[in-house]
């Protein structure tokens, strides 16, 4: 672990958060008011913490927020750091390794995503399957040894997948599954680029969540990512996507996102064991 993240878990036991953390959620735009939710919360601005990010985005309010939430011990990322402000990959290595570091054996990633299926209406949700890397950068360029070479075979744990699909009944929601493509942003898609994401078997476009998976996966933490649909992406179905209209739409589709994670975590995990036998 790097130094940047023991000099961050001291700051965090020194406010009082000591408990080792049982599951993450990192918040996309407009979703950090989930952390409404935490009990007795301690909440920890990114700037007081070293390695975190320095966030430019308006629907990021970059605090990290420690406590109980359905008598879990949890920890919230008030947003996320992009490739695109600073051309970084690693920008959430720092926060996903002291994460880690306080015990979260599980990390909840949400981000807002455009749509490129016809059925997948703005202002559904989205659990992600599986990824297509577009852009072909990787936090894991330059890691020493062998450290790299990571599998993603089951980059999104499908014991966590099976739960949220389960939560559904308890939230009221409808969970789309599908596949998402990164692009590196901070422009939008051009309707070329839709018509390929979907010709290349995506259901989802977005800029972020992607190396957040790849980091986690290589510090052994399971995984699993939930988008908004916030638009249609460009040219398809009208698409014409802004930021505006993704933080917008996101606080409004946020409530049906709260229900689900909160019933997520009241609900127990079941067995695995007829998944491992061959």
């Amino acid at each position: 672990m790097s130094n940047d993240a023991e000099a961050a878990v001291e700051v965090i036991q020194s406010r009082g958060a000591s408990d080792p953390i049982e599951v993450a959620f990192v918040l996309g735009t407009g979703l950090g008011n989930m952390a409404e939710a935490i009990v007795n919360p301690v909440a920890i601005p990114y700037s007081e913490l070293p390695g975190f990010p320095k966030l430019s985005i308006s629907g990021h309010d970059g605090r990290l927020v420690l406590g109980k939430m359905e008598d879990t011990n949890v920890a919230v990322m008030q947003g996320r750091s992009h490739y695109y402000e600073n051309g970084d990959p690693r920008a959430m290595n720092g926060p996903l390794e002291t994460l880690a570091m306080l015990g979260a054996h599980t990390v909840i990633l949400t981000a807002s995503a455009g749509s490129v299926k016809h059925d997948f209406f703005p202002g559904g949700l989205m659990l992600v399957t599986d990824h297509v890397n577009f852009n072909g950068l990787n936090p894991l360029i330059g890691v020493a040894s062998d450290g790299g070479f990571v599998s993603l075979t089951e980059a999104y744990d499908p014991r966590l997948n099976k739960r949220l699909k389960r939560a559904v009944i308890r939230a009221g929601v409808t969970l789309h599954e599908g596949v998402y493509m990164w692009f590196a942003g901070p422009s939008f898609e051009t309707p070329a680029e839709i018509k390929m994401a979907r010709a290349l078997g995506a259901d989802a476009v977005g800029m972020s969540i992607v190396p957040e998976v790849i980091i986690a996966r290589r510090l052994g933490v399971r995984v699993a990512a939930v988008t908004l649909l916030t638009n249609f992406g460009a040219g398809f179905q009208g698409g014409n996507p802004s930021h505006s209209q993704t933080r917008d739409a996101a606080a409004q589709g946020a409530i049906g996102l709260r229900r689900l994670l909160r019933a997520f975590l009241r609900t127990k995990e079941e067995a695995w064991g007829a998944q491992q036998t061959t």
